[in-house]
């Protein structure tokens, strides 16, 4: 069997999808996308047509070695994303190939379902009291959300105390019925990351995601120190030698890699039995589409630390399409009570609806992350 073609579609809302076809008929689909820079992805998987073309699908992890390897240049997010999708597509290619699931490939389910949580309120955190009576209508467990707006490198305690009175408020209308996890998306600096901590320690968060960002590994070994709330990080790092440091360095409890970012299915299941060697739990990051969450339940499945799954739908992001918007129905995703089923059927397990994918990237999208300033003009992290 041989790769014949590699096709992209841009959708709606933010995503880039990826259908590889063979010369046998057999198919299968991955989700290369990088957030606001979907462009550049469909750009890269076009300059690999004629490395992949006539290369043999089922051959997945040669072909991973070799896009990697392949010249001076290895890791980041544009590399590591095109593999991403690379490696989703081919697994689902075999997963047909042998007609069962990518986890009866790799050694078998060990669960049956994960847990699961929604987004709420959005890029600043609002109707945050409504929005996890709404979840909790829904039969979820956990909810996660941004903790604050903008905050300076160094700010004032006026803002520390707003941010702690409405998570307060929060923790206070849902009781102990339902768990929060804080996410401060990189956006809070390390002094001021400090002193949220300790100041919302006693609202028992689920976790932490992003204390401060990705890049200050160093800086959240101390946090993780100095905190009993478990850290996360793992979104914005983009292969297992990005983790080294952050196992190595106890730098956080939980790592919340995604699977298409970090290398695919192939590198998240490696980064994932890593993590367990570590004591350190497994929660993927997943506010993307239907294809990268089939791929995280794949994953789920077969890595023990796994705990909770994240997962897109009605994310404020979503606007113009949803996850459920490009699968056939009654071959999407089963979600009971806040808990998704592992997928039973072949490969990832969904089915893409074609037809809406190609008359929906008709449309596209440019979606870019928005830019925020201080109030002294200088550019915030988002």
């Amino acid at each position: 069997m041989k790769i014949t073609a590699l096709k992209t579609f841009l959708v709606p809302p933010r995503w880039l999808f990826l259908k590889i076809e063979t010369d046998e008929g057999l198919c299968g689909w991955g989700e290369p996308v990088l957030e606001g820079h979907a462009e550049t992805m469909a750009a890269k998987i076009s300059e690999l047509e004629d490395f992949l073309i006539g290369s043999n699908p089922l051959n997945i992890e040669d072909i991973w070695q070799s896009i990697y390897r392949n010249g001076c240049y290895r890791g980041g997010p544009v590399l590591m994303s095109a593999i991403s999708g690379i490696d989703m597509a081919l697994w689902d290619i075999k997963g047909h190939f042998h007609d069962a699931p990518i986890h009866a490939l790799l050694g078998g389910p060990v669960r049956d379902h994960i847990r699961s949580y929604c987004w709420i309120g959005g890029d600043r955190p609002t109707d945050l009291v409504s929005g996890v009576k709404e979840m909790m209508g829904k039969g979820f467990s956990a909810v996660k959300f941004n903790v604050c707006a903008e905050l300076q490198i160094v700010d004032t305690y006026k803002k520390v105390d707003a941010i702690v009175r409405q998570l307060s408020e929060l923790r206070q209308a849902v009781g102990v019925d339902l768990d929060l996890a804080f996410d401060f998306h990189g956006r809070v600096h390390y002094p001021m990351a400090k002193i949220l901590l300790k100041e919302l320690e006693h609202l028992r968060p689920i976790f932490v995601e992003d204390a401060v960002v990705s890049t200050q590994i160093d800086a959240m070994a101390d946090l993780a120190r100095a905190t009993s709330i478990p850290l996360v990080v793992g979104e914005r790092l983009h292969s297992r030698y990005d983790f080294k440091s952050v196992l190595e360095k106890r730098a956080a409890g939980i790592i919340n890699p995604d699977v298409a970012h970090v290398g695919g299915i192939s590198e998240m299941v490696r980064i994932g039995h890593w993590a367990e060697a570590y004591d350190v739990a497994l929660a993927p990051h997943c506010p993307l589409g239907p294809i990268a969450l089939a791929a995280s339940l794949q994953i789920d499945a077969i890595c023990y630390n796994a705990f909770i799954q994240e997962q897109s739908l009605g994310i404020h992001y979503n606007k113009g399409g949803d996850i459920n918007d490009y699968v056939m129905p009654g071959h999407g995703f089963n979600l009971t009570n806040g808990n998704l089923s592992i997928p039973q059927g072949p490969g990832l397990g969904i089915r893409v609806n074609e037809e809406v994918v190609i008359e929906r990237a008709k449309t596209g999208h440019q979606w870019r992350a928005p830019l925020w300033r201080h109030e002294d003009g200088s550019i915030s992290e988002w």
